[in-house]
């Protein structure tokens, strides 16, 4: 009996160690990954492409969630359809907050922070006036396009937000108001409306409160886990991240500019290369940024026209061509966005302003005139190169010069020279005209 009773705790012993044993070395679960993305500025291709590629490299991953910093006027309707469907279609929670204070989800944003599984906004911030404008004037469709276009662009625009908002259970009435009415919202009031779902400072605040909530991800419940995350940054690449600063009226305007300028300077001073080189890329890094922005075609016809005439100019010198090349310049920094373009959802009109194209125009139109005047001033001048710009130096006999020839040392050069009289060995002559490579020389008396 007593050997049995042995026998028994030595197997409860066995077991606390094995069982102590195994504790100590059980892992602790690791922490959630939540990836993380901004979208600052205006809504453009590069912009869109940057946020389609977040949610893909996102699940491929593998995280808990993306989580989308956003501050924004609107932008291209295109590219915000794209960052939708990719929102809607994703197989991962998308979570929006758009801060920090002082940020607003404006026109475009407001379809993007609808379509996110949760959203949230910080104090301070507001989300709202989603109703189209006209690209440069920032008028009504209907004063620019039409009733007809107003009412079709407006049907469009509310049908898109009512079912994005059906799609995540919000708010459907208030967002068919901010595209119709132009209504924007601030924080609180956007979270007793049901436009979003919380009111955080920070992004971690955000994602403390998102933890434990459940989502419909592609019609599956998924209950997050963001408590205490390891948050993830997804940076845009080269091409993205340049398409984005590139995609703004100011900079294409300026890159159309110096594009004309360097190559009407390759055109008119050939052999630099420089230039050429320079004007070449200029012109390409326009085109790719024109085409993520309503660009009238007419506009850059103008620009290139204007430096056309500016460049003229250098060799008139009539002050007329001067002052057209600098009106067409202005005119065409004015118009070269165009005047109305249904694929935009901004609350603020785009444009360039006259700040930046009165300075740039007369900047580039007061080089041309300074430019135009030294040249003029260069034509004024006797020619010091070539023949002609030997005729009256002076130099040294090198060889005793006749009637049949000779030699002599002008402007650093050995020539043959022939003289009517003859002139001796180390006498100073001048150059009274130069025939192909001999000259015509005259002894200099003392």
């Amino acid at each position: 009996m007593e050997r049995f009773g042995r026998s028994i705790w030595g197997v409860l012993l066995l077991g606390l160690l094995l069982l102590g044993q195994a504790t100590g070395h059980a892992q602790p679960p690791a922490a959630p990954v939540v990836s993380r993305c901004v979208l600052d500025g205006m809504v453009d291709s590069g912009s869109s492409a940057y946020l389609v590629d977040c949610v893909r490299r996102a699940q491929e991953a593998g995280h808990q969630a993306l989580l989308v910093r956003l501050d924004t006027p609107g932008g291209e309707l295109e590219s915000t359809r794209a960052i939708v469907r990719a929102f809607l279609g994703a197989h991962l929670p998308v979570l929006v907050w758009v801060g920090p204070s002082g940020a607003r989800a404006g026109s475009a944003g407001v379809f993007i922070t609808l379509a996110s599984h949760l959203a949230a906004m910080a104090p301070g911030t507001n989300i709202g006036a989603a109703h189209p404008v006209s690209g440069l004037t920032g008028q009504d469709p209907e004063e620019s396009g039409g009733k007809e276009m107003a009412r079709k662009i407006e049907n469009d625009a509310v049908a898109f937000i009512e079912a994005i908002a059906r799609q995540r259970g919000r708010n459907a009435e208030w967002a068919i108001n901010a595209v119709r009415q132009s209504e924007s919202v601030p924080a609180e009031k956007a979270l007793a409306l049901h436009v979003i779902e919380h009111v955080a400072p920070t992004q971690e605040a955000f994602l403390e409160w998102a933890n434990g909530r459940t989502v419909t991800v592609a019609d599956t419940p998924v209950t997050l886990r963001t408590a205490n995350a390891q948050v993830v940054e997804l940076a845009p690449s080269v091409s993205q991240r340049a398409l984005h600063m590139l995609a703004q009226p100011a900079v294409v305007y300026l890159l159309f500019l110096l594009a004309g300028l360097c190559l009407a300077v390759e055109l008119t001073h050939p052999g630099l290369f420089a230039p050429g080189i320079l004007g070449g890329v200029c012109l390409v890094l326009a085109l790719l940024a024109s085409s993520a922005l309503p660009v009238h075609a007419g506009a850059i016809v103008l620009l290139l026209l204007g430096v056309a005439l500016l460049v003229a100019e250098l060799f008139v010198t009539s002050g007329l061509l001067g002052a057209a090349g600098t009106v067409l310049l202005v005119l065409g920094g004015v118009f070269l966005v165009d005047r109305f373009d249904p694929g935009w959802f901004l609350d603020h009109p785009l444009r360039i302003s006259l700040g930046t194209v009165l300075p740039t125009a007369l900047f580039v139109a007061g080089a041309a005139v300074f430019l135009a005047f030294r040249a003029a001033e260069a034509r004024r001048r006797p020619q010091l190169a070539g023949d002609v710009g030997l005729v009256g130096e002076v130099g040294q006999v090198l060889g005793a010069v006749s009637p049949s020839g000779g030699e002599v040392f002008v402007h650093g050069e050995r020539w043959a020279a022939v003289s009517s009289t003859p002139i001796p060995l180390g006498a100073r002559v001048v150059v009274r005209r130069v025939e192909g490579l001999t000259l015509f020389v005259d002894e200099v008396k003392p």
